[in-house]
């Protein structure tokens, strides 16, 4: 078993990170078409990757795993430097046509941030192979 977890315990993992991830990234949108954006994050990665295990050779419990650590990311990425993104975003959405300079610090937690998640994930996924 994929980290050692029946299948079971990886779906209920990946249902309570899915609810978790909707309720943080709508409370860091600021305007309601960020908030129906956000909300479609799960269906999409879900359907990519959970649907694709089969046909990719990857296990179920391993999709779950790459689903609910994406999830976790996109949280840990955007739910400190919420309220700079925040402001950007509504002064983005307010006036469309001039390009919003994007805050620094922001910018730069979430590239570290991306960074050292993606390899925690696949440092987790090389230790099982």
């Amino acid at each position: 078993m994929f980290l050692h977890l029946p299948v079971s315990a990886w779906v209920a993992v990946a249902a309570v990170v899915t609810v978790g991830h909707v309720a943080v990234m709508r409370w860091c949108m600021p305007t309601r078409k960020g908030k129906r954006s956000v909300s479609f994050i799960p269906l999409v990665l879900g359907v990519a990757m959970v649907g694709s295990s089969g046909t990719k050779g990857v296990s179920f419990p391993a999709a779950l795993y790459l689903y609910s650590a994406v999830l976790l990311l996109l949280v840990v990425m955007i739910a400190p430097v919420r309220k700079s993104v925040a402001a950007d975003i509504l002064r983005q959405e307010q006036n469309p046509d001039v390009k919003v300079e994007l805050n620094g610090v922001a910018m730069t937690w979430i590239t570290v941030s991306l960074l050292a998640g993606l390899l925690a994930v696949v440092g987790v996924w090389a230790s099982q192979i």
